[in-house]
């Protein structure tokens, strides 16, 4: 039988649950001010900097809250006019922290996070289903942690980090008369976390943090054709249809260096740079047990997918104003760089280069006890597709907007 190849777009995003972006949702304060890092009030400083919490204000702080987030991304094939629209259901990102100073210097804490996953899904019968009609994708980081107060003005911190992963993939195959589902829910793997926080005056913060990049290894992926009985032998499928597959994604490592500054006693001033090093991401290998639906000479049983990913900056400005004792609202704006030209856009996981607004209102209930809302704004940039690879060209727009309640307790 002739070799069959799937398109490569399909395969080449199986495990991306970044898709080339990062959800930057992680701490409800944080996103009111641009999802700024330079923030110690409470457990949440965690994710972005493990030596943040040798300067929260309490022997032991607990955080957690969650997120919505809607996307909607329409293409238009700019020959023929015709266009399509996602219609994916909300995200539901969340994340819960906890940090306690064991000693007077010494301080331990725990945070889990969804920094990576999304939903998308478009018309079953839409230009790109051959790439995929829908594809489901989520991510879980464990980050156990130790942070060490150095002197009354610095700290260094560390931590550890499992990652978890799923991902749920379905996409026509019209060469087999039918479609096709990959699906995945042990993906994982590992990496750390280091930091420095400085604070030389009452009215200054500096954030320095890195977090390494991890192979995620799926190694007991599962490929299911929904087509004829009758071509099962030919693929080299089970009784039901089905084969194995094996892949690595390499999620990529991210540099951030925060400032905090209190202008007065009242007001207060936030910015971050951050660096993602997605140029790592150069393609990706899925290797099959049996099915012969990849695109080398030597081995069918192989696809390499190209992505020519590059690396990515964001730049983040955030304010807080504290209006009373009781209420305190915050601002802010950023700049999202996709990491993918037009020539290598991704229908699977679209990204855009956008500008991102965010507002919030920070609610001290009683002492030590807060409540967090928070909402943003994203005006991704038009993109011309120009996938040659894919065979994939047109017009791609997207809107997105984001919305989020934290809780915070300082308890002692």
């Amino acid at each position: 039988m002739k070799k069959i190849v799937v398109t490569t777009a399909l395969l080449a995003g199986v495990l991306s649950y970044a898709g080339g972006f990062r959800v930057s949702l992680q701490g409800v304060k944080q996103l009111a001010m641009a999802h700024t890092s330079a923030h110690t009030e409470d457990a949440s400083v965690t994710f972005f900097n493990p030596a943040g919490m040798s300067f929260i204000p309490a022997k032991l702080s607990v955080a957690a809250g969650g997120f919505g987030a809607q996307s909607t991304v329409t293409y238009q094939n700019m020959s023929t006019l015709q266009s399509y629209e996602t219609d994916s259901p909300l995200g539901t990102p969340i994340y819960a922290a906890i940090a306690y100073k064991v000693l007077d210097n010494v301080s331990v804490g725990f945070n889990f996070s969804t920094p990576f996953g999304s939903t998308i899904e478009w018309p079953s019968d839409w230009a790109g289903r051959e790439i995929v009609q829908r594809l489901e994708l989520k991510a879980f980081y464990f980050q156990p942690m130790v942070s060490f107060k150095l002197s009354p003005w610095a700290s260094v911190g560390g931590s550890y980090i499992y990652a978890k992963g799923s991902v749920n993939w379905d996409k026509a195959v019209t060469q087999l008369g039918g479609s096709l589902n990959l699906t995945d829910d042990q993906a994982s793997g590992s990496g750390f976390g280091v930091g420095f926080y400085i604070k030389p005056t009452e009215k200054l913060d500096v954030s320095i943090a890195y977090r390494s990049p991890i192979d995620m290894k799926a190694d007991n992926g599962t490929v299911s054709f929904n087509i004829s009985q009758a071509l099962y032998p030919n693929l080299g499928l089970d009784a039901a249809g089905t084969d194995s597959f094996k892949a690595t994604l390499p999620l990529v490592d991210e540099y951030t260096v925060g400032l905090t500054y209190k202008i007065t006693p009242k007001w207060l001033v936030s910015g971050d740079f951050n660096y993602s090093g997605w140029d790592r991401y150069n393609e990706l290998t899925l290797d099959f047990e049996n099915a012969p639906i990849g695109n080398q000479p030597n081995d069918a049983t192989i696809l390499v997918s190209p992505k020519n990913f590059k690396s990515t900056r964001t730049y983040r400005i955030g304010t807080q104003y504290q209006i009373n004792d009781m209420f305190a609202a915050r601002a802010g704006y950023y700049y999202d760089e996709s990491p993918y030209s037009d020539k290598n856009f991704q229908a699977e996981t679209p990204s855009f280069d956008s500008n991102v607004f965010t507002a919030g209102l920070g609610i001290n209930v009683f002492k030590g006890f807060g409540v967090d809302l928070a909402g943003g704004l994203a005006f991704p940039k038009t993109r011309m597709v120009e996938n040659d690879y894919n065979n994939f060209y047109g017009q791609a727009k997207a809107k997105a907007y984001y919305f989020g309640l934290g809780l915070s307790y300082n308890a002692f």
